[in-house]
């Protein structure tokens, strides 16, 4: 395999990704890309490049993608208004109807677009392929899910083929209704159902920041309740750390939250000595 071929000029050094490459090659990757940066169509086309060297080069990866900026617009344009908590947007009849649409039509531009580099994805979506079985989060939230069992053998066929699985993060009820789940728990969810090597969650924020607003490189999953505890991570990171805490504490060996705005951020993360982001582990 002639690495230069395939690796970008200004990604990792060649030497670190060669070790790398076999370190993960009988492993799984599973992506989450979301946040509202990427509603960028130069860092979209950066992430597609990215996902097909990553195939190239023979790794397992499955993708698993947000949408929230685009229900808000989509939202805005039908004159509705919406409302949350606990962070988690309340969706009634009307409102899952076009979250499901939104994140479907985004499922498929991530296909095509792969498809366009000369990669096969495979949608996953509750009109194709569905692989999410979810409960009711709760009555007050409407049609939201909580992850109950994920069919990991699809993802897993799909994957012995030498495609990308892409998943979005939407399921169906006992009743064959759709759900909306959050994008993090879905990733964290697959992962776990998978024993995955890796969980990356791509976000708009350099990745967990200490009291100084210096970048925390790698840190454990102690010294993380600490930082929620003393108040150094906060808010809307919060949810984001739970769900890297439930992965590693059930069997996801790490994950990364990494910077999806920095070019090549994948591929520095996963074949680098250096990463590009923060490393919890447990």
């Amino acid at each position: 395999m002639e690495l230069a071929k395939i690796l970008p000029k200004d990604g990792p050094p060649i030497e670190e990704v060669y070790k790398y490459v076999q370190k993960y090659k009988n492993e799984l990757i599973v992506i989450k890309y979301g946040g509202n940066v990427f509603i960028d169509r130069e860092i979209f086309n950066n992430f597609i490049s990215d996902l097909k060297i990553l195939n190239e080069l023979g790794l397992s990866v499955i993708v698993v993608h947000g949408g929230g900026p685009r229900i808000k617009r989509e939202l805005e344009k039908s004159n509705i208004k919406s409302k949350f908590i606990r962070g988690l947007r309340v969706t009634d009849e009307k409102i899952i109807k076009i979250v499901e649409n939104v994140l479907i039509d985004f499922n498929n531009d991530i296909v095509k677009s792969l498809e366009e580099k000369g990669t096969k994805g495979v949608s996953i979506n509750t009109k194709n392929n569905n692989v999410i079985h979810v409960d009711p989060e709760s009555s007050e939230l409407g049609f939201v899910g909580v992850p109950k069992k994920i069919d990991a053998d699809v993802i897993k066929k799909i994957l012995n083929e030498n495609l990308i699985p892409v998943i979005s993060p939407l399921g169906l009820g006992k009743d064959l209704q759709t759900y909306n789940i959050n994008g993090d728990t879905a990733a964290g969810a697959i992962a776990k159902s998978l024993k995955s090597r890796r969980l990356l969650l791509m976000t708009n924020v350099e990745g967990v920041l200490d009291k100084n607003k210096r970048l925390i490189q790698e840190v454990s999953s102690s010294k993380i309740l600490e930082m929620i505890k003393d108040e150094t991570i906060t808010e809307g990171m919060i949810p984001k750390i739970n769900t890297c805490l439930d992965s590693i504490n059930n069997g996801v060996t790490a994950v990364a939250i990494i910077d999806g705005r920095k070019k090549h951020s994948i591929l520095f993360e996963i074949f680098s000595d250096k990463g590009s982001g923060t490393l919890i582990r447990k």
